[in-house]
């Protein structure tokens, strides 16, 4: 096996139409589903869910309570199997930032301003430690939010849980005229903010492929000085001071790329989402992709691949202000698209 580093391109395609049959991905390389997780059958399951509990008021990401001249905004959400390579490591410092900030970002993306968080922490046995290092993770994550944390619960159920679990609950209020559309238009100007890494989805393929090759406390290739299980560790971006200049340049919709990767722009309509100049994807994302034998576009479907959070701008202008108002570029346009949405990126065509 060999590691091209840093340097090495992405193994991604000149240009054209890359898509590809179930077939040929489970010849060519791991998937997600193959590691364990069916986005498919997960968003099928969710869709159960709210048709079960009929009409609310909803975002892509978020519930709103209509309480007045406001809504009351909630999401939810955990940190998923990056918890296990907390565990391996023996660090759970950053792991209460994830669940900050997979829960706060939710909010933003649906025009909300996360104010308070309630935490969720399940054990099969109590430990000091690494209760007290997620407490450090959530308030310092609370800190760069601006949430308050109110409490949580910690629940010993050895017969349910192995290790442990964190979820969390994030509340947040607007008023109605502050809240995002949810729907972008054909001519929108797209303007995204770079992620940190990984962030905390697609940690099951992430796994599955380091591990095939590597320990967790080996040394990165690409950077020597830090360990495998520290760049997957490293915390979610947070995006909620991106909240007053949305506002501000009138954005219509957003998107939280978290699980589905970038198929999540179709979250804000039904268009062709073409994406020109996207951020760099960050090193770890070219080593899963090596050590997995994981294929451009299901990397494309299971990874943020650099670029986190993405805004639909009304026009270039705003667009451009936005972005240098902020540390945002813009990555591309939204067309119109009489199917059910696609992005273009990087080569690839994903619907």
């Amino acid at each position: 096996m060999s590691y091209s580093g840093p340097t090495g391109a992405l193994l991604l395609a000149a240009g054209g139409d890359s898509r590809m049959t179930e077939e040929d991905t489970e010849e060519e390389g791991l998937t997600y589903a193959e590691a364990g997780v069916d986005i498919d059958a997960s968003e099928a399951a969710t869709a159960s869910v709210i048709e079960a509990l009929g009409s609310v008021v909803e975002t892509e990401y978020a519930g709103l309570l209509d309480i007045g001249d406001r809504y009351l905004g909630l999401a939810t959400d955990g940190v998923g199997t990056k918890l296990l390579v907390a565990e391996a490591i023996e660090d759970y410092s950053t792991v209460g930032i994830d669940c900050i900030a997979m829960n706060a970002n939710d909010l933003v993306a649906a025009g909300v301003d996360p104010v308070a968080f309630v935490d969720y922490l399940a054990v099969d046995e109590p430990d000091e430690t690494v209760s007290e290092e997620v407490g450090r993770g959530l308030a310092a994550g609370a800190e760069t939010a601006g949430v308050a944390v109110l409490g949580g619960e910690t629940a010993v159920m050895p017969e349910v849980v192995t290790g442990f679990d964190l979820a969390g609950t994030c509340a947040g209020l607007a008023p109605k005229d502050a809240v995002f559309d949810g729907e972008a238009k054909p001519g929108d100007v797209l303007v995204g903010w770079a992620s940190s890494g990984i962030h905390s989805n697609g940690l099951t393929l992430a796994r599955t492929a380091v591990t095939r090759e590597y320990e967790y406390d080996d040394p990165f290739p690409p950077n020597p000085d830090r360990t495998i299980g520290e760049e997957l560790l490293e915390p979610t971006r947070l995006y909620t001071d991106l909240l007053g200049p949305m506002r501000e340049y009138d954005v219509r919709a957003a998107a939280h790329v978290t699980g589905g990767g970038w198929t999540n722009l179709t979250r804000m309509g039904s268009h062709h989402y073409g994406i020109d100049d996207p951020f760099d994807a960050q090193p770890i994302f070219e080593f899963v992709q090596e050590l997995g034998d994981v294929t451009d576009e299901e990397m494309h479907r299971t990874f943020n691949m650099g670029t986190g959070f993405v805004a639909a701008v009304p026009t270039e202008d705003g667009a451009r202000d936005l972005a240098d108002a902020t540390d945002g570029r813009v990555i591309g346009t939204v067309e119109a698209d009489e199917g059910e949405g696609q992005v273009r990126i990087r080569g690839l065509t994903l619907d």
